[in-house]
């Protein structure tokens, strides 16, 4: 098995640090601290912290196998959404609610003040959303999905109340918000 190379040791120290204290609470020292390597060792590989920044949200949103079940043929198009998104809320269960999802997070606390970050951020959101987006418009061609809404519109609007609940349950300590959107929010918007 291959060692991770210093540059990927700084940024998955970046990921936790960030994802575990904030951006702003994060710095490179931290980051450097928590990855085993001198702080010059930071500077050879990234221009900034917001550089770094940027690669963590691009790390943290290229994983592509929670996404897998949206594609999946074999599972009807609403039991795809339902079982992606149960499994999201599992996650964020089994975590406590601690942390919550690093793209929300760095919305809120960076989405005014850093265009490199925000732009990876929108970049990422849009990746996301077309997954989602490709197993309503598989449920609008069967017919099990509703076609009032585009399924980009759905995508969206499902992905943004997903985050609200994550940030909810995150404050409230409990899954109630998380299991409302499934309940009531994917229910309604599939209708």
């Amino acid at each position: 098995m291959a060692k991770p190379n210093l540059r990927e040791n700084i940024v998955a120290a970046g990921l936790k640090a960030m994802h575990h204290n904030g951006y702003n609470a994060t710095g490179v020292l931290d980051i450097t601290t928590a990855a085993g390597v001198p702080k010059g060792s930071f500077y050879h590989h990234f221009a900034s912290k917001e550089a770094l920044g940027a690669e963590v949200v691009d790390l943290y949103g290229s994983n592509p196998t929670r996404r897998l079940i949206l594609a999946d043929q074999s599972v009807a198009p609403t039991e795809r959404l339902k079982q992606y998104f149960t499994g999201l809320n599992n996650m964020f269960i089994d975590k406590e609610f601690v942390h919550g999802c690093l793209l929300g997070n760095l919305s809120g606390e960076l989405g005014d003040s850093s265009p490199m970050i925000r732009d990876r951020l929108a970049a990422v959101y849009g990746v996301w959303s077309t997954a989602i987006a490709g197993a309503i418009r598989d449920g609008q061609a069967d017919g099990s999905i509703g076609g009032k809404f585009t399924p980009e519109d759905l995508s969206i609007f499902l992905l943004d109340a997903w985050e609200g609940a994550v940030l909810r349950g995150r404050v409230e300590k409990n899954r109630r918000a998380l299991d409302i959107f499934l309940n009531v929010g994917l229910a309604t918007a599939l209708a």
